[in-house]
Parts: structure tokens; C-alpha cells; sequence
């Protein structure tokens, strides 16, 4: 049964589109991520799904709300935990808990129970009456997770959850985080721009670009759809085109596609096929700067089909938004 339901869904800003028209949903206690650089859509979805935003067009239902006309029952069924740090630094563990507890009326007797179980689930029950200014990254993230929880949600959104943690830390949140929905049951909708994230946690993963969704299944099926192996070949820059074409009307090429200072073939038993590749390259006067080999990740998928890595729509995307603020400034 769907939790989220969303239809067409866009959000524009001036003459930017940031969400085109994006359509998806996400199942009862269900981990789903959007995947894709910073600037692709993703977290403005997020604030139309928890009704910080209003759309531009299309529609959502969130645990069966309307995000246009329901926004109070929606606000009251969802959990938030925001890209940026949030807690009161100046409020030890409980009280943030507490005061957390209080905007969503929840009494008293319940409230000291409630906040004494969140405290167990996020492992903070020894810091409890410490000053969050004195937690560590990974602590305070945990408390967000578990503030967001208090008032027990039927959707939980996690926007960027690990980002600028260590990456200890970021691999103990997700363990953390994949314990809390086997737990608790708890749909959870996130998201990121770490592939390995998005590997590790989701059971379903859309990617988002420009606004879009340009793919959406399972981690497993979006790797198991490009098949074979993966030959990542390193090339001068004046020999892709020419390797590029050389390779392309072979049979035993599934896909090309380039990106950065790499040209990237499928194939199957690419362990057989490197000797050939190195032969054939050398016999029409192309020098290969380093070649490896490797089964096809969630990154190759976003190669296959944006032509991009996401480090590299990252930058584009940087570029783009600093041009609309400067032409919002030259007005």
C-alpha cells in the first residue's frame, strides 16, 4: 500500500525548474531514496512532501493527505529531519526531546515515557543530561532522528542525513538507521547524494536530475539492467572520440559511455576482454593511460543515463544556480 503518492509534481521558481513534473510512489514501511547531485531537485521535492512549500503544479498524498488541502493532517503524521543541524545546542538531549514533545501535545505521563524509549532507540541514554553543544556529530544526528520520532510519525523524511560526517560515523548512522525501520516500521524517504547511501539503505532508489526522475527501481535491478562487467578505460583527451568510435561498432560492447578522462564499456567476461581492448587500441595508435575493471555500482547506472558522474552534475549544477542569482540580481 502506498504511504506517498506522488503525481506530476513540479515546483518552479521564477524561470527555473527545479521539480519537472516528477511522479512516484513509496511503499508502507518501505526505505526509498532520491539519489542525485546537489541542486537536482531533491530537497525541494522533500519541502512540497512536508508541506514547506507550496507546488507549482501536479498533486501528492502523504499518508493519505492531500499536500494542497490537508497540510495540518500531514504535519502531524511526518517526522523531519532537516539538511542542516537544528537542535538547541544551549538544551541538554531531553530537553530538546521535551520540547519537541510539548509542540505536539503530548502529555505528560506519556511524554517522559516516550522520550525515555527514543532515548534507548538512538543509544543516548547516558547523555541524556549532557549540553548537545558537547555532543559529537554522529550524537547529535541521532537525536535529530530521534526527535523526529517522538511523536511516533507514519513517514519519516531525512534529508542528506550523514552529510559532513566522518565516514565512521556516516556508516554507524546508517546502521542506525536500517536497525530503526526493521524495528519500528517506520516508512523512511531520504535523501542523498552518496551513491553508497543510497546502495546500502534503500530498498528502492530514484535518481534525480535537472528536476527529473531519470530512473527508479531497486539498487539491485539498475545494476543488474546495464549486466556484465564494467571496463573503466583512462584516455588522452584527444583519442576519446577516435576510441570511442573504434569501440562502439563492436559487437561485444553492450554500452560506451564517457565521462571525465573516462570512456567506460559493458561487457561480458571483462576480465577476457582487457587483452583485446589493449591490442586493438594499441593497433590504431591509441596510448590507454590506465584501464580497470569492476561490476556495474549505481554510479554507472547515473553515467548510463545521464552521461554524467554525480560529482560532475554537481559542479554544473553549482554553475547554473550561480547564473540565475546573478541574473535575479541584475534585474
Amino acid at each position: 500500500m502506498a504511504i506517498i503518492d506522488v503525481d506530476r509534481l513540479s515546483k518552479s521558481f521564477d524561470k527555473l525548474k527545479a521539480v519537472d513534473g516528477v511522479s512516484f510512489k513509496v511503499n508502507e514501511g518501505e526505505v526509498f531514496g532520491l539519489l542525485g547531485p546537489n541542486g537536482a531537485g531533491k530537497t525541494t521535492t522533500i519541502k512540497m512532501l512536508t508541506t514547506l512549500l507550496p507546488q507549482t503544479s501536479g498533486n501528492a498524498k502523504v499518508a493519505g493527505y492531500d499536500i494542497r488541502k490537508q497540510q495540518n493532517e500531514i504535519r502531524k503524521n511526518i517526522g523531519i529531519i532537516f539538511q542542516d543541524p537544528s537542535l538547541d545546542e544551549d538544551l541538554t538531549g531531553r530537553e530538546n526531546l521535551e520540547f519537541h514533545a510539548i509542540l505536539y501535545n503530548i502529555g505528560r505521563e506519556r511524554r517522559d515515557a516516550k522520550i525515555a524509549e527514543v532515548l534507548k532507540l538512538v543509544e543516548l541514554e547516558d547523555k541524556a543530561d549532557t549540553l548537545v553543544r558537547f555532543y559529537s556529530g554522529g550524537m547529535k544526528r541521532r537525536l535529530e532522528i530521534g526527535r523526529g520520532l517522538i511523536h511516533e510519525p507514519k513517514v519519516l523524511f531525512l534529508d542528506e542525513p550523514t552529510v559532513g560526517l566522518d565516514p565512521q560515523t556516516r556508516r554507524h548512522i546508517w546502521d542506525y538507521i536500517r536497525r530503526l525501520n526493521e524495528t519500528s516500521g517506520t516508512t523512511l524517504i531520504l535523501t542523498t547524494h552518496y551513491i553508497e547511501e543510497a546502495d546500502y539503505l534503500c530498498g528502492r532508489v530514484a535518481f534525480v536530475d535537472h528536476g527529473k526522475i531519470v530512473a527508479l527501481d531497486t539498487p539491485s535491478a539498475l545494476k543488474n539492467k546495464l549486466g556484465g562487467d564494467v571496463v573503466s578505460i583512462q584516455i588522452n583527451a584527444e583519442d576519446r572520440k577516435k576510441f570511442s568510435q573504434l569501440f562502439k561498432g563492436l559487437k561485444w560492447v553492450k554500452r560506451l559511455s564517457a565521462h571525465e578522462d573516462f570512456i567506460d564499456i559493458n561487457v561480458e567476461e571483462g576480465e577476457r576482454r582487457i587483452p583485446e581492448v589493449m591490442v586493438l587500441a594499441s593497433k590504431h595508435g591509441l596510448k590507454i593511460l590506465s584501464v580497470s575493471l569492476h561490476k556495474p555500482s549505481l554510479e554507472d547506472v547515473f553515467i548510463h543515463y545521464t552521461g554524467k558522474t554525480i560529482r560532475e552534475e554537481e559542479g554544473n549544477s553549482f554553475v547554473q544556480h550561480m547564473r540565475a542569482m546573478r541574473n535575479r540580481r541584475n534585474r
